[in-house]
């Protein structure tokens, strides 16, 4: 049965003592009012997130099912498909600053998110963090530590991805590799010497694997400009908590431009890779080939998740940098300037260091 569209994502929460909007709290299960600091408990959800059925979807016949409208604001500069909270004061694209016109909102299908991640760090202690980084660049010009960083810039988002999971079975043919060591002499003369080379026997491999695959991570967006770097995109998938509403409160949503459909096609080379893994472990030996993979996937389901980072950037010098703070585990990367003259004058040290040793050399 289809959602009452706007039932679930966007119903706002106001203050029951002052009418202000109520923000997820992170780290908490609680939302609360920025201006009173009056806080509402969330209900805990009834029932545990659900797996969906992939070949329903697939086939089109499970798209109304699980799926509601959601207003969206689409950013021409990087393709961001976001929805924005009502409270923010200024409108722009949380991954590349660019303005977003409010009267190009428009509603949009999605299928509504089975789990979330929940923010477990504040926007102030991403700051915090983003600050702690900056202080400790090497070869960072010295004005930087000292440039103005504004806090409200710093916006948390709810990335969306897809997991997949699915039963795998498959026949592979392949050579299991041991090795041995021969003893030989090599070269004449006086730089004759004896070594021990390795070598391999190859055997003839083949067999059978299944084994159930949990939840294969596949980003479901892309943009031109603000890409979340791998080393912050990790997260501990085992605190999902089922979808609510509340948890999005205060923060932006980006709706996935990656299809379902899409998605699939690369849980299914990841499940490719895990196959080869597993063939390999089951070859044995100290080295293995394998030739060929026959594979199938079973009982294969999927749910869209939100997973939380923040998103910001800081100008120097007049040109942008950005940075990225997961919003669970609080790993950060970045962009940074580097200063020429720490450089230059760190180069000239060492040239001159190098000079002095080779003279006192040569004159020995």
């Amino acid at each position: 049965m289809q959602s009452t569209p706007q039932q679930t994502s966007e119903l706002k929460k106001a203050c029951i003592n002052c009418g202000a909007e109520l923000r997820y709290a992170p780290g908490t299960t609680e939302l609360q009012c920025e201006y009173c600091n009056y806080k509402q408990e969330i209900p805990p959800a009834l029932d545990d997130f659900q797996e969906l059925e992939l070949s329903n979807y697939l086939n089109q016949l499970g798209a109304q099912s699980h799926s509601e409208q959601i207003t969206m604001l689409h950013c021409k500069n990087c393709g961001a498909n976001q929805h924005v909270e009502e409270n923010y004061k200024s409108l722009h694209c949380v991954y590349c600053s660019m303005p977003l016109v409010v009267e190009d909102a428009y509603k949009d299908d999605w299928i509504l998110p089975g789990a979330v991640l929940p923010f477990q760090l504040d926007q102030q202690k991403a700051h915090q963090i983003f600050k702690k980084w900056v202080d400790g660049l090497w070869w960072a010009p010295n004005k930087l530590k000292k440039a103005s960083l504004d806090p409200q810039y710093t916006k948390g988002l709810y990335a969306p991805f897809w997991t997949f999971d699915a039963q795998l079975y498959a026949n592979y043919t392949g050579k299991r590799g041991e090795y041995y060591y021969v003893t030989k002499t090599v070269g004449s003369g006086k730089n004759r010497r004896t070594v021990r080379e390795r070598r391999t026997r190859w055997y003839p491999a083949s067999g059978s694997i299944s084994g159930f695959i949990d939840d294969t991570l596949i980003k479901a967006s892309k943009q031109k400009k603000g890409v979340i770097p791998k080393k912050v995109a990790h997260w501990d998938l085992r605190k999902l908590e089922t979808f609510r509403s509340e948890f999005l409160a205060g923060f932006v949503t980006e709706k996935y431009t990656i299809p379902l459909k899409d998605g699939h096609l690369e849980a299914k080379k990841e499940a490719r890779n895990i196959a080869d893994r597993w063939a390999r472990r089951d070859i044995g030996g100290d080295t293995q080939i394998v030739s060929s993979i026959d594979m199938k996937l079973s009982k294969e389901t999927f749910k869209h998740i939100l997973l939380p980072v923040y998103i910001s950037a800081y100008r120097f010098k007049g040109k942008r940098y950005n940075f990225f703070v997961n919003g669970e585990s609080g790993k950060i990367s970045g962009e940074r300037p580097y200063s020429f003259w720490k450089i230059f004058f760190a180069v000239m040290g060492v040239l001159a260091v190098l000079g002095v040793i080779i003279y006192f050399m040569n004159r020995n």
